[in-house]
């Protein structure tokens, strides 16, 4: 399954990926001293060590018993052996094994002399020149072009987690290719993703994917890096300390979560700022470039499943939580209690215009979305905001939503019940101008592209990662085919 999408701005992976370095012997000394090596099965209780070590004096045993088993049916059948052997020795002579450098040298049944053998030079050698020729296509499939288009998503497949890296590629005539440019393992079942640039090995920009999963620390990879084995950076999580008995003891880095992290959010103006969501009910803001967790807020009361940053006034953020409400804060004064709107089922997901400050949505378990304007916020928090409108958009949960970022009002949700729907909300009175099921099972994430904003990248329950050109609907291109032309990427 495919359980987070985020696209990659175009130009911001180099052209030519690097290999991960092997960690050194001091590299792989402080892995195992810290216990990053362990195997998960490091607290198995000593009666399951016992039970393990009498399965194994029970295979010795099972191992001498077929060893004195195999002894006495070698003796049963020695003379059997005596017999094959003399046959054997009958026919060694028939072939006149002795005699085999006595036949006519003349005779060449598969050589045609020397220049089978060596080649003045490696461009005359047939063999070097094609494997040349196929290093040299690797190396042209490997290089990220500046126009390509960067898909990274997050799968979970037989029990084994990683990121696949897409490209998509789109051409004048129509027809578009996508191909997985390199994967990475990682350590737990993902669910979301944020891609940011924040330089976290220093330097001016970098291309990273933040990764929250079902264990309570934040992964950040470098995605310009082949075959990595290890994040460049872990936010928070768990570490094992010995105790004076040598037990392994798991105790909480600080400022750490103590639950799955649901939501991230990276702020695009404060560069090195992540928000971070968890079910462990709280709302953290890590500063990625120091590597800490500088604010934690506890203003709900359930998990809280999804995190948001205005884009036009960025020091303000959005919480959507399991209590059924959303809180909106001010990064700035953390410890004001903020603005809250109750909502009528769990939220899945929630999204700011990103063309005005003032609006955003909120999706719900019950297949409603809300939409608000936060002009109509009170803090009397026993007073009520009510919604600009509620709309009915899905028959199950919308776990997903994305706004397009050159069309205004045009907004795409993605539901349970395998649909991806299109809406206009001129007005705030929504419509559905489109709706596609794109086989993908239930829909967990969409994500409209910055760069080329009509295409909607699609991930789901059957793990097939599929790319929607919106464009291609007619009552789409009608209503807001005009924005495309705005976005077009110069060449």
């Amino acid at each position: 399954m495919i359980s987070a999408i985020a696209w990659v701005p175009k130009g911001a992976s180099k052209p030519e990926p690097a290999v991960a370095e092997l960690p050194s012997k001091e590299e792989i000394e402080e892995m195992i001293k810290s216990g990053a090596l362990d195997r998960s099965e490091y607290n198995e209780s000593e009666e399951e060590d016992e039970d393990m070590d009498a399965e194994a004096e029970k295979q010795t045993g099972e191992v001498a018993q077929a060893l004195a088993m195999a002894d006495a049916l070698g003796k049963t059948t020695n003379k059997k052996l005596e017999t094959q052997l003399e046959d054997l020795t009958d026919g060694l002579k028939e072939l006149d094994m002795e005699r085999y450098d006595d036949e006519d040298d003349g005779i060449e049944l598969f050589s045609k002399g020397l220049g089978d053998l060596y080649y003045p030079s490696n461009d005359m050698d047939p063999y070097l020149k094609d494997q040349d020729d196929d290093d040299s296509e690797e190396i042209e499939n490997m290089a990220i072009r500046p126009m390509d288009a960067v898909i990274v998503c997050a799968r979970n497949e037989d029990d084994v987690s990683h990121l696949e890296v897409w490209i998509y590629e789109d051409s004048d005539d129509g027809d578009s290719n996508m191909y997985v440019h390199h994967d990475i393992i990682i350590s737990a079942f993902p669910l979301c993703t944020a891609w940011l640039d924040c330089p976290v090995k220093g330097g001016a920009k970098g291309n990273f994917i933040a990764v929250g999963s079902l264990e309570p620390s934040i992964e950040i990879w470098d995605l310009d890096i082949i075959d990595e084995v290890q994040p460049c950076l872990v936010l928070g999580g768990a570490m094992e300390k010995k105790t004076k008995k040598g037990k392994k003891k798991s105790e909480y880095k600080e400022g750490s979560h103590t639950g799955a992290v649901l939501g991230l959010a990276w702020n695009k103006e404060y560069r090195n700022i992540l928000a971070s969501a968890s079910a462990d009910k709280q709302v953290k803001i890590w500063d990625v470039a120091a590597g800490k967790c500088n604010i934690t807020m506890e203003h709900h009361e359930g998990k809280v499943q999804a995190v948001a940053w205005n884009h036009h006034v960025p020091q303000v953020l959005l919480s959507g939580s399991f209590d059924r409400s959303v809180v909106m804060k001010d990064g700035r004064v953390p410890t004001h209690s903020g603005f809250k709107w109750s909502v009528s089922a769990d939220v899945e997901c929630l999204a700011w215009d990103p063309h005005t400050e003032y609006s955003f949505v909120v999706s719900l378990e019950d297949g409603t979305v809300g939409g608000y304007d936060i002009r109509a916020a009170k803090s009397d928090p026993s007073s009520e905001s009510k919604p600009s409108f509620t709309l009915h958009a899905h028959d199950k949960a919308v776990c997903t939503l994305s706004y397009n970022p050159a069309a205004p009002n045009l907004l795409a949700t993605g539901s349970m019940d395998k649909m991806v729907k299109l809406w206009d909300l001129s007005n705030s009175q929504p419509s559905c101008v489109a709706s596609r099921n794109p086989k993908a099972g239930a829909v967990f994430s969409i994500s409209f592209s910055q760069d080329s904003p009509f295409l909607l990248a699609i991930g789901g329950s059957k793990g097939k990662l599929g790319v929607w050109d919106t464009l291609s609907e007619a009552a789409v291109s009608g209503k807001f085919g005009n924005y495309s032309q705005l976005n077009r990427p110069k060449t």
